[in-house]
Parts: structure tokens; sequence; C-alpha cells
């Protein structure tokens, strides 16, 4: 059986640093950072008491009757798939819709709509008169569902629930369909709307949020020696994938070609990376022997997971010291979270979109925030702190890990016909 090749031929995000991906892209080669103090609630008993919170009017993009029926990371979703979708140029009334699908995720879904339900449902001293869109708008797929309803999608259809590995798994997923003929075009990604009282309140209470409130902007530090945890942020990122002779009919621009995909697991705690990164060792090599088998020394640049906590920024640089030997030195690596905060579902996506647009513009955004070295990091690793610095990017990597030990990689190439 012939494998499809697989293009990128729309993008679109909604991120603390930009209402685009456009505007994204130009704040992290600026090394803008979109942490600040929380606005979506009072944080004022909370121990983190910032976040990267989206600055766009989410609910003015919706009418009243149709946001009443929608959680916030829904929106979200909707939104930068809006994006992707009329980036790309697909016309749905032009094309198959039945091998037009959707995979598109988040690693919580509706906690904001939980959380007021719960709420509500206390207040009324717990009588049961529950919102009928209860469920559907805290629900992880429903995001899926209303960005294929909006278009008429009715190719493959759903969610896939990873923690942070999230939207990587819903990009290689949906690559997949198309690699295999099942599918000529598929809108992928995630969202994540966690900046709630639970949200925070639940990550503060294991430890793995910053709590630098005197100075959010600086909080965010990946590899620094005073790391304490990761920002917490929300958004949402779309790509359309599709396969390259249905783009190519239709005259479409061509962002990059996927190049592999890797997906494996950890097996080793519920929060905590293996400690020498052996999962993550082995999700790169996976990706590496995909779509094309590539050797370590084709790729350019590694977006990595780099959320800045303690354990993990450690064992992911282990482990590209493992699988790029010497090559690794030559390497551009980066942690664009250091800008955005953890978009959790979301960040992959992001994450992917920021690796597509390096190799395009042979630039490679920086990780900011970079103040002292920890003697536990390589010294020789490039890890492009403070500027954005330009090369050549053929192939570029990106990293997503999740509790629960799901570990996602995917990799980007310079399109040529």
């Amino acid at each position: 059986m012939e494998l499809k090749r697989v293009v990128v031929t729309g993008i679109g995000a909604l991120t603390p640093i930009g209402n685009t991906a456009p505007e994204t892209w130009n704040n992290l080669l600026k090394g803008v950072s979109g942490a600040g103090p929380i606005t979506l609630f009072d944080a004022s008993e909370h121990k983190t008491r910032f976040a990267c919170e989206v600055k766009f009017d989410v609910d003015g993009y919706f009418d009243r009757r149709e946001g009443r029926r929608m959680d916030r990371y829904a929106k979200m979703g909707i939104i930068s798939s809006d994006e992707a979708v009329r980036d790309s140029g697909i016309d749905s009334d032009a094309i198959s819709k039945n091998r037009v699908g959707v995979i598109f995720g988040s690693g919580i879904g509706g906690t904001h709509s939980f959380q007021t339900q719960i709420e509500d449902f206390a207040a009324r001293n717990r009588s049961p008169k529950f919102n009928p869109f209860f469920i559907p708008k805290m629900i992880a797929d429903m995001a899926a569902g209303l960005i294929s309803m909006k278009y008429g999608f009715m190719g493959p259809n759903y969610a896939i629930v990873s923690a942070c590995a999230t939207s990587t798994h819903c990009i290689n997923d949906a690559a997949n369909y198309i690699r295999l003929g099942k599918a000529d075009a598929m809108i992928c990604g995630g969202s994540e709307a966690s900046v709630t009282e639970a949200g925070v309140g639940g990550f503060n209470a294991m430890q793995a949020l910053s709590t630098r409130n005197d100075n959010p902007k600086e909080a965010s530090r990946p590899f620094d020696k005073d790391r304490d945890g990761f920002v917490i942020g929300e958004g949402s990122a779309s790509l359309v994938i599709e396969e390259l002779e249905h783009a190519l009919r239709r005259g479409a621009k061509i962002y990059a070609e996927i190049a592999g995909t890797g997906a494996t697991a950890d097996a080793y705690h519920m929060t905590a990376p293996h400690p020498d990164g052996l999962g993550a060792i082995e999700v790169m090599k996976a990706a590496l022997n995909d779509f094309e088998p590539l050797k370590p020394e084709d790729i350019d640049y590694i977006n990595v997971h780099g959320t800045s906590t303690s354990l993990g920024d450690v064992a992911e640089l282990k482990a590209i010291n493992k699988v790029f030997g010497e090559h690794a030195y030559k390497l551009n690596i980066s942690s664009t979270k250091s800008m955005t905060g953890h978009l959790l579902g979301a960040a992959g996506a992001l994450e992917g979109i920021a690796s597509i647009l390096a190799i395009i513009n042979d630039i490679v955004p920086p990780t900011i925030n970079h103040f002292s070295d920890d003697p536990e990091i390589d010294p020789k690793l490039n890890l492009t702190f403070g500027e954005a610095q330009k090369r050549t990017v053929n192939y570029a990597l990106s990293n997503t890990f999740g509790f629960g030990g799901h570990n996602a990689s995917v990799i980007f190439k310079k399109f040529r016909s």
C-alpha cells in the first residue's frame, strides 16, 4: 500500500501573546511574556496569583444564545479553527465532506462549566436543578464536535485526552488517517481554559506551579537553576492538514510537510517523568523512524516540552543528548512556554505551529528568562537563550509530554515538491 504524503495548509492560534497565529509568532520572536495577574477570578487567596491569560474577548466572538451553550475552552477551539480554515482556503462546499474530519482535544475540558455548576448546586442546598447544557459544555470532546458541525465535516471526529500531550497526539492521529488514505484533510489541535479556581488550586496543591507572584513575566524560566514550576496558560491552536495531491489540486499554499510522528509511555509515575528520560528517548526515536527514515543529524531545531519544572527540564535534555549524541550540540533547542506559559492540552499544537514557522522563516524563537545556569544541564547545548537565532531549519521536532507518562513527538520538514 502506497502511503500518502501529509502537508500543513492552514494554521490558527489564540494565545496569551497573540489573537492570531501571525501575532503569536511575532511576539515569540520578540520574546514577549504573556504572564500577568489573574483577572478571570479572584486569586487573592491562592498561592499562585498569576497566569498566561488570553486577552481576546472570547465571549464577544459569539452571539449570546450560541455562546451560552459552550464552555470557554470550546469557544477558543472554534476561534482558532476558524482562523486555520480561512488560512487554508479550503472550501467546505467544494470538497467531499465525508473525507474531511476533526480530531481536536483538551487535556481537561470544561473546567469552568463544571466548577460553576457544582457551586450553583451547593448554593441551592443541593437541589438537583442542573443546566441542560452542563454535560455538553463540560465534556472534552465537544470542541471537536462543534467544529465538525460548523463546517459540516463528516469524516473521523473525536477528541484525544492525554494531558499535555493531547494536541500532538491529535495531529499525529489526524496525519495517519490521511497517510492511510482514509481522509483527504483534517482539522486538528487542542484548546484549554483551566485558569479557574479549581485549575490553579489543583496545580498549586501538587506544587506544580510557579509562585513568583512578585514578578510573573519572569516566572516561566525553563532550564534556569531557580525555576520553581510552570506558569499555567490558556488558549487554542489548530492546524489544517491535507493529503499532498488534494492540496495541490486546489492550489493551496503549503506551510510544511509532516515527516514523522511518535507516541510512547514512560510507564513510571503519575506526574513525574522518568528521571533518565526513557520514554522521551523512545518517542523521539519513533518519530525519526516513522514517515521517512531520518537520521538524528537531519534535525535542526527542537521545540522542547520545557515546562520550567525541576525534574522535567533535566530529563528531556538528557533524552536529547542520548538520541542525538554529538549532533545535540549543533541543534537549536528552545522552550516557547517561557513566553506563552503552559497551555496544557493545547500546548502541542501551538508548539507545532511555532516549529512550522521556524522552518518557513529560518529563525528559531528564543527561550526567555534565563538568569543562572543549572549544573545538571549540559552547558554545551544551545538552548537559544534570550533572543531568536537565524539559521536554516529544514527539519523541526516538537516534543510534548503529559501527566500519566504520555509522550508524543512530531517532525515537520520544509516542503519540497
